[in-house]
C-alpha cells in the first residue's frame, strides 16, 4: 500500500463532547464490552468444554463468538480511551489497522450467518440426511471462506481509502475509522473508491441476506407441513436464536446503509455504529444462551461440576 498522505495522525471526534456525559458513557460502554467479553468467551469454553455441543452448529455459533469479541475489541477500548483520558488522537497505521480488522471480522460475521442459515436448512429440511451434507470437512470450507472473503473484501477497502491523499483535515467525524468517514476525509478523487465501497458493500450483503430467505423459505414451507407438534416446536426452536440474531445484525444494517438520504445524518450513523460495534456482540451470546436448553445445560453442568470440585477441596 503506497502512502501519498501528508497526514500522519486522525483525530477521532467521537460520539459526543459535552464534558457531562464522559464519565456516564464510559461506565456504560465499559459494561457493555465486559459483558460482551464474558458472553462471547464463555459461549466458546462452554462449546469446548461439552461433549454435545461439537455439532456443526456449535462449531459454527463458537467462530460468531469468536468474531464478535475480536471485532468489538477492535473498536471499543479505543472509544473507552476516549471516554477516561480524552485521548481521541489514533496514528494513521493504527487508524488502518482498526479499519482492516473490523471490516474483515464484520464481513467474517456477515458469511457465517449465511452459513447458519443453510446449516439450519439442511437439519430442518433433510434431517435425514444432515450428518452426511454437514460433515466435517463442508463445515470447515464454510469456516475457512468466510475468513477467507472477509480479509479479502477487507484488504480491498483499505487499498482503496489508504492510497487516497490526506491533506486537507484529519478529524474523523466519528467514534472509531470507519471506511465512509475517512475516506470522506480526503482531497483526492474519490469516485472510483466509493464505486468499489458501494458495489463490494452490496454484494457482500446481498449475496448472505438471499441465502438466508432462501434458506428460511424452504424452512417455514417445511414447518407448515408438519402435522407433529412436536416437530414443529423443535423445527422452530432450532432456528429461533439464530432467526433473531440475523433480525438484529440485518435490521442494523438495513437502518444504517438503506435509509433515505434526505434523513441520513452523522448523529444517526454514530448511534446505528454503537449498536453494530458494540451492543450487537453482547446481545448474541445473551440470545444463544437464554433461548438455548442445550447452552443452559452445558452451563449447569460447568457449574455443578464446578461446585463438586470446591466440595471435595473443602
Amino acid at each position: 500500500m503506497e502512502n501519498n498522505s501528508e497526514v500522519t495522525e486522525f483525530i477521532l471526534l467521537g460520539l459526543t463532547n459535552v464534558p457531562e456525559l464522559q464519565v456516564p458513557l464510559f461506565i456504560m460502554f465499559t459494561l457493555i464490552y465486559i459483558i460482551s467479553v464474558v458472553g462471547n468467551l464463555g459461549i466458546i469454553i462452554l462449546i469446548l468444554m461439552d461433549f454435545q455441543l461439537h455439532t456443526p452448529m456449535y462449531f459454527f455459533l463458537s467462530n460468531l463468538s469468536l468474531v464478535d469479541f475480536c471485532y468489538s475489541t477492535a473498536v471499543t477500548p479505543k472509544v473507552m480511551a476516549g471516554f477516561l483520558r480524552g485521548d481521541k488522537v489514533i496514528s494513521y497505521n493504527a487508524c488502518a489497522a482498526q479499519m482492516f480488522f473490523f471490516v474483515a471480522l464484520a464481513t467474517v460475521e456477515n458469511f457465517l450467518l449465511a452459513s447458519m442459515a443453510y446449516d439450519r436448512y439442511t437439519a430442518v429440511c433433510k434431517p435425514l440426511h444432515y450428518t452426511t451434507t454437514m460433515t466435517t470437512g463442508v463445515c470447515a470450507r464454510l469456516i475457512v471462506g468466510s475468513y477467507v472473503f472477509g480479509f479479502l473484501n477487507a484488504s480491498v477497502h483499505i487499498r482503496d481509502t489508504f492510497s487516497l491523499s490526506f491533506c486537507i483535515s484529519n478529524l474523523v467525524h466519528h467514534f472509531f475509522c470507519d471506511v465512509t468517514a475517512v475516506m470522506a476525509l480526503s482531497c483526492s478523487d474519490k469516485y472510483i473508491s466509493e464505486l468499489i465501497l458501494v458495489l463490494v458493500v452490496s454484494f457482500n450483503i446481498f449475496f448472505a441476506l438471499l441465502v438466508i430467505l432462501i434458506s428460511y423459505l424452504f424452512i417455514f414451507v417445511t414447518i407448515l407441513k408438519m402435522h407433529s407438534a412436536e416437530g414443529y416446536q423443535k423445527a422452530l426452536s432450532t432456528c429461533a436464536s439464530h432467526l433473531t440474531t440475523v433480525s438484529i445484525f440485518y435490521g442494523t444494517v438495513i437502518f444504517m446503509y438503506l435509509q433515505p438520504s434526505s434523513s441520513h445524518s452523522m448523529d444517526t450513523d454514530k448511534i446505528a455504529s454503537v449498536f453494530y460495534t458494540m451492543v450487537i456482540p453482547m446481545l448474541n451470546p445473551l440470545v444463544y444462551s437464554l433461548r438455548n436448553k442445550e447452552v443452559k445445560n452445558a452451563f449447569n453442568k460447568v457449574v455443578n461440576r464446578a461446585k463438586l470440585s470446591l466440595g471435595l477441596t473443602f
